[in-house]
């Protein structure tokens, strides 16, 4: 990466790549989930993810260039984690570490479409900067559903 757009385009596809990822291993995050207000809202968000994979793709195609990912070390990092949650968490913290590991990806998510979206202003990409505006706004929502189930419910459990 030697320019603004180089770095734009890379992160543009980790953060495809790492969504992709997500379709794949929130249907198993949904399974491990106890009560039915976890299990609808990562249900919900991965209606939403997969919504955002399409959305993603507009940004591509409002950049001139072809959607395809690259592998991301953080995602996979933040999947492992949550892997050995399901695996070794049990009780009443189950939800409670599912929630944190949850809201680990919602925060590197914020991170990374708040860059875009900035990189993408600069850039001229007015279409993209919309685009990924809306991908923040939803990320930004499900971390604050997910810190209301924790507080109001999870956490007291």
């Amino acid at each position: 990466m030697k320019t603004l757009a180089d770095a734009f385009e890379h992160t543009l596809q980790d953060i495809y790549y790492a969504e992709q990822q997500l379709t794949k291993a929130m249907p198993k995050l949904q399974e491990a989930a106890n009560g039915k207000k976890l299990k609808d809202a990562i249900g919900d968000h991965l209606e939403e993810t997969r919504t955002q994979v399409k959305t993603l793709e507009q940004v591509f195609k409002s950049i001139g260039k072809k959607a395809s990912g690259e592998k991301c070390d953080a995602i996979e990092g933040l999947l492992k984690e949550t892997d050995s949650i399901i695996e070794e968490a049990s009780g009443t913290a189950k939800n409670a570490a599912l929630v944190a590991a949850c809201q680990a990806v919602e925060h590197y998510e914020i991170a990374r479409y708040g860059t875009l979206r900035e990189w993408a202003k600069v850039l001229g990409h007015d279409e993209a900067h919309d685009l990924l505006s809306g991908i923040l706004d939803q990320e930004k929502a499900a971390n604050s559903k997910l810190t209301g189930l924790a507080v109001s419910a999870i956490n007291e459990q």
